[in-house]
């Protein structure tokens, strides 16, 4: 289980550093990308004004339980990637992978997250240069999901 995880976390990392999971990048990739890559979805369901791919079950995404992209159907571009990962994967994994805490004051150059909690007391880690959101099962440990996103940094002053 933890070589899983281990493989697991060296796709993830790699294409995090990219904004992009498993040569699928959010802002850019579009929903032909995603049925070329990984074939026709387990469902394709509209929520809101998105369309969602999601694969699981059977179609489940090789290392996960499912995923999701959320497509936008005006343009056909994948706005955000939603991934839940099939192994356990612990907060320890997370920082190894990704980065350590950012510091006090301005975003450094280099990734770091920082820590945020849901309006329902959910905690998940924000990388903003990595347009990433990883977010904690109650245990507060391991992890539940993660999002990827084209990166949103804060204005420089």
């Amino acid at each position: 289980m933890r070589r899983l995880a281990l493989i697991f976390f060296c796709v993830l990392s790699s294409a995090a550093w990219a904004r992009a999971w498993k040569g699928i990048d959010p802002g850019t990739s579009t929903r032909a990308d995603v049925i070329e890559k990984f074939g026709p979805p387990s469902r394709t369901v509209k929520s809101g004004d998105k369309e969602i791919l999601a694969y699981l079950g059977k179609q489940a995404i090789k290392g996960t339980t499912q995923t999701q992209f959320k497509v936008d159907p005006k343009t056909g571009v994948v706005e955000r990637i939603d991934v839940f990962p099939g192994p356990k994967i612990d907060k320890a994994a997370i920082e190894n992978s990704y980065g350590k805490a950012c510091p006090p004051g301005p975003l450094p150059d280099s990734p770091c997250y920082l820590k945020k909690v849901t309006d329902d007391f959910r905690v998940y880690f924000h990388y903003p240069r990595l347009g990433l959101a990883i977010f904690f099962n109650p245990d507060g440990v391991t992890v539940n999901s993660f999002i990827f996103q084209p990166p949103r940094l804060p204005a420089k002053k």
